[in-house]
């Protein structure tokens, strides 16, 4: 009768596994370990809030390139107009051996220099009283920006407003090297307090451009919205992005959610909104949607770098249906693929992903992915049905991404007021750069005719 009971090489081949299947676990538990400690330390390094993660293993030479692919050098071209011309003569002998020198030729450099001397006015303000209403009038000069007297008569001109506005908001200097700048630079001396009340002010004269500004986000066919987290009065707060092709509008709001955009848009709007797949989005039910494609794949890269025999395929999947599809999105710019077969197109690529999502999943994460993708089935590939529309959000996070920065070094707003004059003047700042227009100049001469009916106010939009 054979006897049941394994035996003791049977036993030993099974411990050996055992010890085998043991240490490879062991080694991915501290693999893992390993990246989340990475991943808390990454998180808490305020210097470098956009790591890229080590540096390349063979990174290219620094510089300009050698030989035929060095390019052509530029020529910055002499400044216009010269306002000030020197001479620099020879010395009375050579430098080096003391004999009598001839001169050859003249030779020109330019040079173009800050201005160290601050410009300091004085305004004689004429004072008159109405004949018919007694009502007391004063002048008003076309560089004021307000009509204050008396203890509040010193101030600063409107070009070095609009620095300190750029500065703080744009620049992301602390209201300390705001201040300090000014002193260094052109020995202007301000306090803190000073810096930190022009920017207050700032706001409410610049309202009606983020008037204009909000209009132009609730007329546009297309918006990409992201939210950040923010820091108003020591609490946890969320500052909230909208961009458009033309116009970029900013609020801060103690909530994530998108009430702050509805209050903008109105639930009924219509456009394309392009968004990184929260929920709170899906209020705006007329509303075309697109959920950000690089979301997922990320989601996907994670899963598979911890994936390990038959479990790669979903991850894997996921990954060759999104990267197939999103470099389609070009061929209409490149005349290859006409729109009308890139909208045809979409229909394989929803099969595709239909067939991804009627299996179900063993493993809890991709259950959690494949609930994810089905729940937004219709909004995955709009992009190939318009190809004006981008696959990403990266338009909102690349208008998130100064603010994110200004938050990392002064860390939010100490007060409502202050969040509320944040979202209106990163707006202004932000538009400006989309309308190709100096942020100095519109903010200075926008505070020049504040309180000016003789000056018109400047549009931000124009068209509009």
């Amino acid at each position: 009768m054979n006897d049941p009971r394994p035996s003791y090489d049977e036993l030993l081949a099974l411990a050996q596994q055992q010890q085998r299947r043991i240490e490879a676990l062991t080694a991915e538990v501290a693999r893992l370990r390993a990246e989340r400690d990475e991943a808390r330390r990454a998180g808490k390094r305020q210097a470098a809030p956009f790591c890229k993660g080590p540096p390349k293993p063979n990174p290219k030479r620094p510089g300009r390139k050698a030989g035929a692919q060095h390019g052509t050098h530029a020529h910055r071209p002499p400044p216009e107009p010269i306002d000030e011309v020197l001479e620099a003569r020879l010395p009375e002998a050579c430098p080096p051996c003391g004999g009598a020198l001839a001169e050859t030729e003249t030779t020109t450099q330019f040079q173009t220099e800050i201005p160290r001397q601050p410009l300091r006015r004085q305004f004689h303000i004429h004072v008159g009283c109405c004949q018919q209403c007694g009502r007391r009038v004063q002048g008003r000069h076309p560089l004021q920006t307000s009509d204050a007297t008396g203890a509040a008569a010193s101030q600063l001109g409107p070009d070095a407003q609009a620095a300190v506005v750029g500065l703080n908001k744009d620049a992301g200097l602390s209201h300390g090297k705001v201040v300090a700048a000014l002193d260094t630079l052109f020995g202007i001396d301000r306090t803190r307090g000073a810096s930190a009340q022009i920017v207050r002010r700032a706001a409410p004269r610049l309202a009606p451009a983020y008037a204009e500004i909000v209009q132009e986000i609730r007329d546009a066919d297309r918006l990409t919205a992201d939210e950040t987290g923010w820091r108003s009065g020591g609490h946890p707060a969320w500052l909230h992005a909208g961009g458009a092709a033309r116009a970029t509008c900013y609020a801060i709001d103690p909530q994530r959610s998108a009430a702050v955009l509805e209050r903008v848009l109105g639930r009924d709007w219509e456009g394309v909104l392009v968004h990184d797949g929260f929920a709170s989005s899906d209020r705006f039910t007329e509303a075309v949607p697109q959920q950000c494609v690089a979301h997922v794949l990320r989601r996907a890269r994670e899963l598979l770098a911890e994936a390990t025999r038959g479990a790669v395929r979903f991850p894997r999947a996921v990954l060759g249906l999104f990267t197939q599809a999103v470099p389609l999105r070009n061929e209409p710019l490149r005349g290859r693929v006409s729109a009308a077969a890139l909208a045809e197109l979409r229909e394989a690529f929803d099969d595709r992903l239909l067939a991804l999502l009627v299996r179900p999943r063993g493993v809890p994460a991709y259950a959690t992915l494949a609930e994810h993708l089905g729940r937004h089935f219709a909004s995955w590939f709009t992009f190939l049905s318009d190809p004006s529309v981008p696959a990403t959000n990266w338009e909102a996070e690349q208008a998130i991404r100064p603010a994110v920065v200004n938050r990392k070094v002064w860390g939010g707003n100490r007060t409502a007021a202050g969040a509320s004059a944040q979202g209106v003047l990163l707006s202004v700042l932000r538009t400006c750069r989309q309308q190709a227009v100096s942020a100095l100049a519109f903010v200075s001469q926008t505070l020049r005719t504040f309180g000016n009916p003789l000056l018109p106010r400047p549009c931000l939009l124009a068209g509009r």
